[in-house]
């Protein structure tokens, strides 16, 4: 592994610590007037994204760097214990338990394109398409007089999640969703 010091620090840069993959988030470079100058610094966890804050080090200290690479991989199908990925270039069929993608699991569609991303040549995330259009599987039906700032109710989308829409929208209608939060965007 390799190490880096302070002084090469740049922001996104994957840094190994105690056995936990991070990303610096920011950094700053601190020269008091007394006394030896400091790094204070922001991390994020890779696995679980919490973020750590106000962590400082001697300017020079050295730690082991990780390379990050991103790949964009089509989702295939999910067999019940894993969820199979395929890579657009090589069309290697990648398996990835259906444990460790959690509760992104949701917002997978088949054919679409999820970003995995890799320290080194482990697999630390997978990440569902930012937006992903689904057709409304299961809602209360909508009236005469719903309107846009009227409310919301929940509704079950094709992936089996369960989104709040606008009162006016009804089963079979196709939606755009923001997966980061869950959120209803606009209709298709």
């Amino acid at each position: 592994m390799q190490q880096i010091s302070t002084a090469e620090f740049k922001n996104g840069m994957g840094l190994k610590i105690k056995d936990k993959i991070y990303t610096l988030v920011e950094f700053q470079h601190v020269k008091p007037g007394k006394g030896g100058a400091f790094v204070r610094y922001k991390l994020k966890d890779l696995r679980s994204g919490r973020v750590i804050s106000d962590q400082t080090c001697n300017a020079g200290s050295k730690f082991d760097s990780v390379m990050l690479t991103t790949k964009e991989m089509q989702y295939l199908y999910n067999d019940g214990n894993h969820y199979y990925f395929m890579d657009m270039e090589t069309y290697d069929q990648i398996p990835v338990p259906e444990e460790f993608i959690g509760d992104n699991a949701k917002w997978f569609k088949e054919n679409d394109t999820c970003l995995l991303m890799y320290a080194d040549e482990d697999l630390l995330t997978v990440q569902p398409p930012m937006f992903i259009e689904a057709t409304i599987t299961e809602t209360d039906p909508g009236f005469k007089g719903d309107t846009v700032q009227g409310g919301s109710k929940p509704a079950t989308i094709e992936t089996g999640a369960v989104v709040q829409v606008p009162l006016y929208l009804n089963e079979g209608e196709v939606i755009k969703i923001d997966t980061r939060e869950g959120k209803f965007v606009s209709r298709v």
